[in-house]
């Protein structure tokens, strides 16, 4: 027996969104659907939809993401973004939001030349690191003078659990999710730096990204600060 009584629902975040296909373009404002007032007036209208009455042995009870195991392989979820020629990549629950640039206030006597300064997001101070020096390579920003709507300069918010941080980057993608079985190891070529701050790599638009190791990363940003 199957109750009718249902409120019709766009589950946009199914089709385009973070477990869809990535397109949406509210995810380079959002970075994650949770955060999206769609979402929100969605959950809100289910919430107050009855509970319907379904006869479970005619569903499938496996859990939704291994049915999607199940069909595409495993995959992970990243927020791709672009820092002079190079494109990288985090996993997208450490971020918190994405900003608009805004004026970076320096720091006197700061011990580490990646220290930016800080800056104010929503009311509060955050230390703004860049990425570039911690990684060894400095912007190319020479090659992407030609810019386009698209790809202009933001900052991005990260954290781990009461750890917050803030770096500039010159063009945010997206969302993408990135099939585990396609990452490789580092390239010898790369930088100590870089190499100890990269799990792997991943093709990505006839191009290679770099997944960041978020956890050393967020400890090397620590030590930054000491």
């Amino acid at each position: 027996m199957v109750d009718d009584r249902r409120v019709a629902v766009d589950d946009c975040w199914n089709r385009i969104g973070v477990r869809g296909d990535s397109s949406c373009e509210r995810l380079v404002e959002y970075v994650r659907c949770l955060n999206c007032s769609v979402f929100e007036t969605a959950a809100a209208k289910l919430l107050d939809q009855p509970i319907p009455l379904v006869d479970l042995s005619r569903h499938d009870i496996r859990a939704p993401a291994q049915q999607q195991h199940d069909a595409q392989g495993a995959s992970e979820s990243f927020l791709v973004f672009r820092i002079g020629a190079e494109w990288l990549a985090l996993p997208t629950p450490i971020f918190k939001r994405i900003v608009q640039t805004r004026p970076i206030h320096t720091l006197p006597h700061r011990q580490h030349r990646a220290v930016l300064g800080v800056v104010n997001v929503q009311g509060e101070l955050l230390v703004c690191l860049s990425l570039a020096h911690l990684l060894g390579f400095e912007p190319d920003t020479a090659a992407h003078d030609d810019r386009s709507r698209h790809d202009l300069p933001r900052l991005l918010v990260v954290a781990r659990a009461e750890e917050h941080a803030v770096f500039p980057v010159d063009q945010v993608d997206g969302v993408h999710r990135l099939a585990s079985a396609t990452f490789r190891s580092p390239p010898a070529t790369l930088s100590q730096a870089a190499a100890a701050h990269t799990r792997a790599v991943a093709p990505w638009r006839g191009m290679s990204v770099g997944l960041l190791d978020a956890d050393a990363l967020l400890d090397t940003l620590n030590r930054s600060l000491g």
